[in-house]
């Protein structure tokens, strides 16, 4: 069958405005990844969620809003698939994961948990969140004020820190204690956070990926994990490193240089959610 000359001239088009806009998209996947996961607090939901806008910019690319920067274009089109539906999550038989988050979700301001994150610990500003949330500025503004109100009013929690840069270390010492909160160890190698773990059995982990004696966080994490449950949170320079589609991979993290808000709001969700919180 013959196409007409102005069909196919449209179709190149159309299939250079899907390129272009998939090469503009592509370097934000990973903290969008990373953002759902923290919303919805496990793996598999947050990664359908992801999916699921990706199926939407396919769909209908030229709804894609373009007026926006690509990233904040990127998170605008997620939270349309966000606040229109749940996102249907297969899950393994005993993997309660996912349907926790579910259950929790329905319970909970999520516009305010969404704010809080968007502004804390994806960096954006308030008025770029009010654009991704489709809300005017000053009530985004109240949202925040909201959420960091459920944050004073969290439960208290034990938290064990793994890093080997002492600065660090001491850095968010102080963080999570003037948050209210209790640091029972402080340890610089794999081997060292696992003993404090078992011995401390702390409510919460804050893990470094590479450790002082070339040890791995990771594992670290992976070896408390195998003698009881409790949420992760890893720490990196690298978030796309981790973020590849690939197994482990966390589901709360916190990128260096961090800020004091972003330290606080990722480990209120992780006690919220209550999860292992890093290997699914």
């Amino acid at each position: 069958m013959q196409v007409e000359p102005g069909a196919q001239e449209k179709s190149n088009q159309n299939k250079g405005y899907y390129m272009s806009l998939a090469r503009e998209i592509a370097p934000h996947l990973p903290l969008l990844r990373r953002y759902a996961r923290a919303l919805t607090g496990a793996q598999e939901s947050g990664d359908a969620f992801v999916a699921a806008t990706l199926e939407a910019i396919v769909a209908e690319p030229d709804e894609f809003p373009r007026k926006a920067e690509p990233r904040a274009g990127l998170y605008q089109v997620f939270h349309r698939i966000w606040s229109s539906a749940l996102v249907e999550v297969d899950a393994e038989e005993g993997d309660s994961g996912a349907r926790k988050a579910q259950e929790r979700l329905r319970q909970l301001s999520p516009l305010s948990r969404q704010a809080l994150l968007l502004t804390t610990l994806e960096s954006f500003t308030e008025q770029e969140t009010s654009e991704i949330l489709g809300r005017p500025l000053n009530e985004v503004s109240a949202l925040i004020e909201e959420a960091l109100e459920d944050l004073n009013a969290q439960t208290r929690a034990r938290i064990l820190i793994i890093e080997d840069e002492a600065v660090i270390a001491m850095d968010l010492n102080d963080l999570v204690t003037d948050a209210g909160h209790d640091v029972c160890a402080m340890e610089t190698t794999a081997s060292g956070a696992v003993s404090a773990a078992k011995r401390e059995r702390p409510d919460l982990v804050l893990a470094d990926i590479q450790l002082a004696d070339g040890s791995s966080g990771i594992d670290a994490v992976r070896d408390i994990l195998a003698s009881f449950e409790v949420p992760v949170i890893f720490i990196t320079a690298f978030p796309d490193r981790l973020l590849t589609g690939e197994r482990p991979e966390p589901t709360f993290l916190i990128t260096k240089p961090y800020s004091p808000d972003m330290v606080r709001a990722a480990v209120s969700q992780a006690l919220f959610f209550e999860s292992t919180g890093s290997l699914n």
